[in-house]
C-alpha cells in the first residue's frame, strides 16, 4: 500500500471553528488533531486566519507521515450547503426494479439538478423514500415487482465560488480536495 493510501487527512470548516484531522487508514486510529476555535465568523475569502491555520499544521502533519500531503477530505458546515429534496415519478417498463433502473433514475435526477443549480456542486445524494405503487418504503428489495416507482430525493451543494476560494488557497499547499462532506449530514 502506498504511503498516501495509508492516511486521510480532513479539513473542517464551519463558521466559527478550524480543524485540521489525520487518520491512519490501516491502524484505524487518529493520528493528529487541532482545532481553532474562532471568536467571529469566518470569512474564507478575505480572511488570514484559514491560511494561518494551515501554515501551522500542515508542515507538522507532513512532518509525521514523512510524505506531502496531495489530497484533503473538506468537511463544510455553514450558511453555503444547499439543500433541496426532489421526487420523481416513474412507470416501471421492465418486469422488476432493480439497481440498473435505480441507477438510471438517479443520473436522471442528478442532470436534472446539475441543468437547474449550475453554480452548485453536489456533495450528497440521498434517497429518503421510496414510492412502490403508492405505497411508502425506506428501503427496497433488489427485482422487486411494481408498476410505478417514486424516489423521494435530498442533494446536500455548496456554492462553486465557496468551493473555488477553498481551492485556491489550498494550491499554496499543493493540495486538492478530492471528497465534499456536509458536517452535519455525516454527525447525523
Amino acid at each position: 500500500m502506498s504511503k498516501d493510501l495509508e492516511f486521510e487527512t480532513y479539513l473542517s470548516i464551519s463558521p466559527a471553528k478550524l480543524g485540521i484531522y489525520l487518520f491512519d487508514i490501516k491502524n484505524q486510529k487518529n493520528l493528529y488533531k487541532e482545532e481553532l476555535i474562532a471568536n467571529e465568523n469566518i470569512n474564507y475569502n478575505r480572511n488570514d486566519l484559514l491560511k494561518n491555520f494551515l501554515d501551522d499544521n500542515i508542515f507538522k502533519i507532513e512532518k509525521l507521515i514523512g510524505n506531502f500531503i496531495e489530497n484533503i477530505i473538506l468537511i463544510i458546515e455553514n450558511e453555503n450547503i444547499f439543500n433541496l429534496q426532489i421526487g420523481i415519478k416513474k412507470k416501471n417498463y421492465s418486469s422488476s426494479i432493480n439497481k440498473e433502473n435505480l441507477k438510471s433514475y438517479l443520473t436522471e435526477a442528478k442532470d436534472l439538478f446539475k441543468e437547474n443549480y449550475q453554480n452548485e456542486k453536489i456533495m450528497h445524494i440521498i434517497i429518503n423514500k421510496y414510492f412502490i405503487d403508492g405505497k411508502n418504503y425506506h428501503s427496497i428489495n433488489n427485482n422487486l415487482e411494481c408498476e410505478q416507482l417514486g424516489l423521494e430525493i435530498q442533494f446536500i451543494s455548496v456554492s462553486n465560488s465557496f468551493i473555488n476560494d477553498l481551492d485556491k488557497i489550498l494550491e499554496n499547499y499543493q493540495i486538492k480536495i478530492i471528497k465534499y462532506l456536509d458536517g452535519n449530514y455525516i454527525r447525523n
